[in-house]
């Protein structure tokens, strides 16, 4: 079953010529092309499917600063403040909220790691605070375990997927930008040597300049033009509850499940680290690059042979331009959750919070995480092809930093000085031979 998700309506026709098309309306591209209609800039946003679609609106819904990679807590950091600004200049409520995030563990080796975070995170001016054994068991009244302590950082929040994408791609159509879903790109134009446009299902559009924020699909589109991008899905399960006991007003991490209260009064329910890996010919192409990463993560890991061989994004398929493209067979990927990964979170609150006991599950779903090497986005110009940027491979963590995610993309197509230092999200590292090492914290 998919997560709840606003529906919102697709301009009628296709425009012959943009500044910019955004291909991919999910978090990262509709807040590329909400800051570019800010800038001024005529912008296309297109999905293959709808807007939100994949994995913008089957996430958590956490808007942290803590617990970031360092390479990527500016942007985080900088996100926050525009969530803030969002809440005023939409038209609609996101659910962004600034409750506090707090994590809580029995394990030593967590404690540790978080204690190292913060010390380093200073220098950055974020001030999480890490709880004593007794602290941490103040800060969740209502449960049982022994905690030997957690982290709380009280200015972080948390936000509605189903809700945030979409009226933020409202608001770039309300500054200029035209919205069309159902419309796959199949392949970009290029002339001598550089972009000039989109080639959709349903026609060209020109234009001087394309983002391609696609998520999971964002390695095959690449691919059909040549160029590498190393790329790896996990596919996750998470699931929401019917209203339940407040036990926490923003997101709580415990061993193994992690819990946002929503608006409706239920909790969106994840589990952490936890995930299927199917083999794949990407995954093949590009295993020696996640080979630090997949052994660090393996222990959360299951493993098969599925479809993913043979279809969906990280299969080896080809296509032409003027015939239907794979985009076009999966209009919206939508991988079913895995029932023992339910039944464990259900299992685990109730260990950890007797009035958590017997919660009713409204929903579950899957969905396919994109990851990079090094744990954080590309977000950057791709030098080969001049005219065509990349913002994608946020490995599970991009909701929250979607809006100064999208600020950067469009501050660096449009030339002007960009919010954050972008060297960290170059697309360079991907393929110069860069030492990408192993992620930094999730």
């Amino acid at each position: 079953m998919s997560p709840p998700l606003l529906r919102i309506p697709s301009d009628d026709r296709l425009p012959d010529r943009a500044d910019v098309v955004v291909i991919g309306a999910g978090m990262a591209g509709s807040t590329a092309a909400y800051a570019l209609a800010k800038k001024g800039v005529s912008v296309a946003l297109i999905d293959k499917g709808v807007v939100g679609g994949e994995q913008s609106s089957r996430n958590w819904g956490w808007c942290r600063q803590q617990h970031r990679d360092l390479r990527e807590l500016p942007l985080a950091q900088k996100s926050l403040l525009l969530w803030d600004e969002l809440a005023a200049e939409l038209d609609g409520d996101t659910g962004f909220r600034r409750t506090g995030l707090l994590y809580v563990t029995t394990r030593p080796a967590d404690l540790a790691l978080w204690e190292a975070w913060t010390l380093k995170a200073r220098d950055y001016q974020m001030h999480s605070r890490v709880l004593s054994a007794a602290e941490a068991r103040a800060m969740t009244p209502g449960s049982t375990v022994d905690w030997i302590g957690g982290v709380h950082s009280p200015s972080d929040g948390r936000a509605e997927p189903g809700l945030a994408g979409p009226l933020i791609a409202e608001g770039a159509r309300r500054r200029g930008a035209t919205i069309h879903q159902n419309c796959a790109a199949r392949g970009l134009d290029i002339e001598a040597g550089k972009v000039a446009g989109v080639v959709t299902e349903r026609g060209r559009i020109r234009a001087g300049a394309v983002l391609v924020a696609g998520g999971a699909w964002t390695s095959m589109f690449c691919r059909h033009h040549g160029l590498r991008l190393p790329q790896a899905g996990v596919r996750s399960t998470s699931f929401f509850t019917r209203a339940a006991p407040a036990v926490v007003e923003g997101g709580l991490s415990m061993p193994d499940v992690t819990i946002r209260r929503r608006l409706d009064g239920g909790y969106s329910v994840g589990l952490s680290g936890r995930g299927l890996l199917e083999l794949s010919p990407q995954g093949l192409l590009y295993a020696r690059s996640f080979w630090p990463t997949f052994r660090k993560r393996r222990s959360l890991l299951s493993i098969s042979v599925g479809r993913s061989f043979f279809e969906g994004p990280e299969s080896l398929q080809r296509w032409s331009l003027d015939r239907v493209s794979p985009f076009e067979h999966v209009r919206t990927l939508d991988p079913p959750a895995d029932p023992a990964l339910v039944q464990m979170g259900l299992t685990r609150l109730a260990a950890n919070y007797p009035a958590l006991a017997g919660l009713e599950v409204e929903a579950s779903w899957g969905g396919l995480i994109d990851s990079t090497p090094d744990g954080i986005p590309v977000i950057s110009p791709v030098d080969p092809l001049p005219g065509l940027f990349l913002s994608t491979g946020y490995s599970g963590h991009g909701f929250g930093i979607g809006p100064a995610a999208g600020r950067l993309a469009a501050d660096l197509i449009s030339g002007d000085p960009p919010i954050v230092d972008p060297h960290p999200f170059r697309y360079s590292r991907m393929i110069d031979g860069s030492d990408l090492g192993e992620p930094g914290m999730m």
